[in-house]
């Protein structure tokens, strides 16, 4: 039994511990009058146990035992017992006993609160965020809080065994947008200047491998000012990690162990390791995605060759365009009625598809308004091709080779969950390697980072970046998990020479280089190690762990996703005299109150 002083862990009475005196400390859970004798539970952070009240305490007991309410904070003492015959709670781990007070002291009231402590609530969420502090009492959040410690823990003890040192890297820093937007805070000694909040720590940590530390970790708060989602954040947790003199080979198995033993201490699942690895162009060939989720088939497949010649102009011309036409085998989903279809077409359309062809292979034979446009021998290529049986639905879509992928990637998703394709219960981990360095943005005429504008190119791919940038493969890698990326890394640009290079693609003049990066720049002149690393969101990772679809459920004070907390009302305005010390005048007009 485990004690903190004088307190027991009512959670974690049992039978054996029958005949003790204890002491517990905690809330009431609910309290129930049976003819003269009172019943209580009894919660805290360990779990429930069952309190008797007899009327013959002594003292005031029985009397403050009558005066009890939900989640009144108490102090009991008494002898566990266990429960007479017939009485047993299988449905509690304190089941088998309870506690016979001998004494009770009410150390504090509490008003009803506006919904039940208690886990499988069917509470609007905005509730739960304005009242967090009782939400987090419920066992549920407890456990994940719980859970969220232990990974924290065992990555900190794996990677003192491993030689790595905690290093903190500061939170104000330069402004250097160069993906989300950053969180800027003003400077009251620096009038009209502004520290960064950091989105990463990546110049920092690399700065540390030029300082010859070699081995660096941290458990880091980070912070982007971007649009919300259910598994984003405007502040979030990331394990950070970088090394020297590595390569790719020396990263991923690291982490492999480290991922596996997480979840052996968390889950007692055993991961297997060496986890697969796909390139970036496997992937989104065979699965529309760069993340893509392995725990089921239903692949792409090449078909432009086999339609670039047909009278079905809409394939034929995305060929011509030098565009891509791709399908796949809804294996027994010929049964899908036609306005499930109809929706299917739509589906894509979000995805930026024009539309969505489609082939059914039924008993009757071939059914579909673009069969007419195919000879026998075309179409009978076609199903060879795409493994078409009678039962089966074919789909393709023709376009631009992105619109292709993300169109057929998000329709093989949304058939894997239609048709329970996704078996239940396993993870499939999944290395993507090689990923693009650039990829040109319409949009500001010019080329971007697929990662972040530090990371090293593939040195065979290095002269490319004169002649072909797009062509041009990083040496970077994410780790997803069911199609969930868990994080992402990368070897480095070490050398001044090629990290200007990349500044020149990305279209940063020289002085603007030399204005955001210089202090980087020159590190690169007095000896960088090569070195590389990789970071691992801590929130999207306690999600996946413990099977949540929000990443609000596993953070103790989450925002909303329109980055507003509910329970402290922040952001709010501030005084005009906060903002003369700041410097600062704002023109947004509030009305006066009173």
């Amino acid at each position: 039994m485990t004690l903190l002083g004088e307190r027991t862990e009512g959670g974690r009475l049992r039978a054996e511990h029958a005949g003790e005196t204890v002491r517990l400390l905690g809330w009431i859970q609910r309290r129930r009058d049976h003819g003269g004798v009172i019943f209580a539970d009894v919660r805290d952070r360990s779990g429930l146990v069952q309190a008797v009240f007899n009327p013959d305490m002594p003292g005031e007991g029985f009397a403050r035992a009558e005066r009890l309410r939900s989640e009144y904070v108490v102090s009991i003492r008494g002898r566990v017992r266990l429960r007479p015959e017939g009485s047993e709670n299988g449905s509690l781990a304190t089941g088998e006993v309870e506690v016979v007070a001998e004494s009770l002291d009410i150390l504090n009231r509490a008003k009803t609160p506006p919904f039940y402590i208690e886990d499988d609530l069917d509470v609007d969420e905005t509730l739960r965020l304005k009242y967090r502090y009782l939400d987090l009492r419920r066992p549920e959040m407890q456990e994940i809080l719980m859970i969220r410690h232990r990974v924290t823990q065992i990555m900190r003890n794996f990677f003192d065994a491993h030689g790595f040192l905690e290093i903190e890297t500061p939170m104000l820093i330069k402004s250097s947008p160069e993906g989300a937007r950053d969180y800027l805070v003003p400077s009251r000694v620096h009038p009209g200047e502004f520290y960064a909040l950091p989105q990463s720590p990546q110049i920092f940590k690399q700065l540390l491998m030029v300082s010859g530390l070699e081995k660096y970790f941290q458990i880091v708060r980070c912070f982007r000012d971007e649009d919300l989602r259910a598994d984003r954040q405007p502040e979030f947790t990331q394990l950070d990690v970088e090394m020297s003199f590595v390569e790719p080979e020396d990263i991923l198995p690291l982490m492999e162990e480290l991922i596996a033993l997480i979840f052996a201490g968390t889950t007692d699942r055993q991961i297997k390791t060496p986890f697969p690895r796909l390139t970036y162009r496997e992937g989104m060939e065979r699965f529309g995605s760069d993340k893509p989720d392995i725990r089921f088939g239903l692949e792409l497949i090449e078909v432009g060759d086999l339609v670039a010649e047909t009278e079905f102009k809409v394939f034929a011309n995305a060929v011509a365009k030098g565009g891509r036409v791709k399908g796949l085998c809804a294996k027994g989903a010929a049964g899908l009625p036609r306005r499930e279809i109809d929706g299917l077409v739509e589906f894509v359309r979000t995805f930026g598809a024009k539309g969505l062809a489609y082939i059914v292979l039924t008993q009757e034979g071939v059914k579909s308004p673009i069969a007419k446009f195919f000879t026998q021998e075309q179409l009978q290529a076609l199903l060879k091709r795409m493994g078409g049986k009678t039962g089966d639905i074919l789909f393709f879509v023709a376009d631009k080779e992105q619109v292709v992928f993300d169109a057929l990637g998000h329709l093989r998703l949304e058939l894997g969950r239609r048709l329970n394709l996704i078996p239940a219960g396993v993870l499939n981990f999944l290395w993507v390697t090689e990923f693009p360095l650039l990829e040109y943005d319409e949009s500001e005429k010019r080329y971007v980072a697929i990662h972040h504008p530090f990371t090293s190119p593939m040195e065979e791919d290095l002269p490319l970046l004169a002649t072909a940038p797009q062509s041009v493969r990083a040496k970077a890698y994410d780790l997803v998990l069911n199609g969930v990326e868990l994080g992402g890394g990368s070897i480095r640009i070490h050398r001044r020479e090629v990290q200007e290079r990349m500044f020149q693609l990305l279209g940063l003049s020289r002085e603007d280089a030399e204005s955001k990066f210089g202090y980087l720049l020159e590190a690169f002149e007095y000896g960088t190690p090569p070195h590389g690393g990789i970071a691992f969101g801590l929130d999207r990772l306690i999600m996946l762990l413990t099977g949540k679809d929000n990443i609000r459920d596993v953070i103790a004070f989450p925002k909303t996703q329109s980055a507003a907390d509910l329970m402290s009302q922040a952001p709010s305005a501030v005084s005009a005299k906060q903002l003369n010390e700041l410097h600062l005048k704002t023109d947004i007009v509030r009305a006066k109150i009173g």
